[in-house]
């Protein structure tokens, strides 16, 4: 494992993004802000730096990576696209959108990267920074977020620097991240399954694609199956301390994660009290969701008890990710 390395930090210029290609392009790692979360970012075609990567993380090698491009063009060229999948592209890219789709036949994206399958999982994100990188660079860039495999995953570059400084080589610092959940991850098969719920709310996927989107038929996610897609592992986005759902109470020894109004009983005693949203907002809930983890996790509560949060739209992926960071304690 690269442990020990002098991690760079520059703030986000163009000598940042220089310096960001030169590193890829030489096999390094790079920590830089999308819209969504930080990632992790390797030369995808380098099957030694996407290796550097899996163990920077202590990320599974079966789990996939997805390959981010600078605009459908370097798309196309490593996934073949249906109606369909290029109407999902043209509707919300760049965005918070991962498209699974059948590899071409000069895919140039590493085996390992896509964990031995037959498709690639592909996001052009909007982050100006990760743009410039990409363009800078070229190739395609596999990134997941940027902290350790299962841990809530990262929303400012202090938060890569407290997971990962001495595993990778340089972090850009492009300041707090916009949506705070990551992308939203729509497999392209015979018919549209939405293999990850996030930052792009499943309305509005529907609306393009005039159908409902379903869910994978069999549970992929346990971690003893290889998944069809990132971020489908059943533990995951965890902090240390035990996460409990839909607290109607607070207990003696445990912090709160509210939403809305934070006036359920023993909140007054709580070890510590963050709220998403004091006004019911799901898009300020996702954007504190991580970050809030991360700082309750330092209070020394026995457990985070987290008020239940509506189910639709970004409230889906919200809970989604409640909900695996909760299982690694059931």
């Amino acid at each position: 494992m690269d442990v020990g390395l002098k991690t760079q930090i520059l703030p986000a210029n163009e000598a940042a993004i220089a310096a960001a290609a030169r590193c890829l392009a030489d096999g390094g790692l790079v920590g830089f802000p999308t819209e969504t979360v930080y990632g992790l970012g390797a030369d995808a075609t380098n099957p030694e730096a996407v290796a550097r990567l899996y163990r920077a993380k202590g990320r599974p090698s079966f789990n996939p990576l997805i390959a981010h491009v600078s605009d459908l063009a370097a798309a196309r060229r490593i996934a073949r696209f249906d109606a369909q999948a290029l109407a999902l592209a043209e509707a919300f890219w760049p965005g918070p959108l991962t498209l699974v789709l059948p590899k071409t036949g000069d895919c140039a994206v590493a085996d390992l990267a896509t964990a031995g399958l037959d498709t690639v999982a592909i996001r052009i994100p909007a982050h100006p920074v990760a743009r410039e990188i990409l363009r800078a660079f070229g190739p395609p860039v596999v990134a997941p977020s940027a902290n350790l495999s299962g841990h809530v995953s990262p929303t400012t570059a202090a938060h890569v620097q407290s997971d990962l400084a001495g595993r990778i080589d340089l972090i850009v610092d492009g300041g707090p991240v916009a949506i705070g959940v990551e992308s939203t991850i729509i497999g392209c098969f015979e018919a549209p399954i939405l293999l990850r719920p996030g930052g792009l709310p499943r309305e509005a996927i529907e609306r393009v694609i005039g159908c409902r989107l379903v869910r994978p038929p069999e549970d992929k996610s346990g971690d003893s199956g290889a998944p069809l897609a990132p971020g489908m592992l059943a533990s995951h986005y965890a902090p240390r301390t035990p996460v409990r759902l839909n607290a109607g109470q607070v207990a003696a020894g445990e912090a709160l994660l509210a939403f809305g109004p934070a006036d359920i009983p023993g909140a007054g005693a709580s070890r510590a009290v963050l709220n998403l949203s004091p006004l019911g907002d799901l898009t300020e809930a996702a954007a504190n969701l991580f970050g809030y983890l991360r700082a309750l996790d330092l209070k020394g509560a026995n457990a985070i008890a987290v008020m239940p949060v509506p189910h639709h739209g970004l409230g889906e992926a919200i809970n989604d990710r409640l909900r695996r960071a909760a299982m690694a304690r059931e």
